[in-house]
């Protein structure tokens, strides 16, 4: 007799920063400032621990980690784009480059004349990225926005659209899908917090999916 299956866990990041349970894990991992999962490893109503929300490599130095053990709660993005609609950046432990760049991005977008520190951009993105408990929207124009940010368009309000190039990709837990042409006027639903919006237009570059590329 087969042992039946165990659910995975609800770990896996969209991009309307909902946290659900499916199998793959994709590209990337990260956290929400510490431990939100209880002691059975279920999920209560706390989505964050702090104000600290970070994208990190799936491995690094060679630690081996228990998920969703006594530490901090694993959460898991099919890729950088997803990440940063759901309000992350990236970590400045195991992806240094990165989170300099994202910083320095940050910094030329907004006029400062040093890049900030990560609890200053976490301040601002916290109140960007959360309405009470839900996720906050913001209207953009299409036309205005860079490649990496994530949209809804109207009457799919449950479908997430990644903005890249002359496309519109669908996203799915599996990888981007059902590309279609990109609109050129028109307002639209933007998931992507506004800063993280202004450093991908100051040309910060996001980790893609494979499927984003074909």
């Amino acid at each position: 007799m087969k042992t039946p299956r165990r659910a995975p866990l609800p770990n896996r990041v969209d991009p309307f920063a909902a946290l659900t349970s499916v199998q793959a894990r994709g590209l990337l991992m990260g956290n929400r400032g510490g431990r939100i999962h209880r002691d059975d490893r279920t999920l209560g109503a706390r989505r964050w621990a702090s104000k600290a929300w970070i994208c990190c490599r799936l491995s690094f130095s060679g630690r081996h980690r228990t998920v969703w053990g006594n530490s901090y709660t694993e959460l898991f993005f099919l890729d950088e784009p997803t990440s940063l609609a759901a309000g992350h950046r990236p970590c400045f432990e195991c992806r240094r480059a990165d989170a300099q760049a994202f910083a320095d991005a940050w910094a030329g977008a907004h006029g400062l004349s040093a890049s900030p520190l990560a609890p200053e951009m976490d301040a601002v993105l916290h109140v960007e990225r959360i309405d009470g408990r839900a996720q906050r929207t913001h209207a953009r124009p299409i036309a205005t926005l860079p490649d990496g940010a994530f949209i809804v368009l109207p009457g799919e309000p449950d479908v997430a659209f990644a903005v890249r190039g002359t496309k519109l990709l669908r996203w799915s837990h599996d990888g981007y899908r059902d590309a279609r042409p990109r609109l050129d006027t028109g307002d639209v639903t933007v998931l992507t917090p506004p800063r993280i919006l202004a450093v991908l237009a100051a040309g910060y570059s996001p980790m893609w999916h494979d499927s984003a590329k074909a």
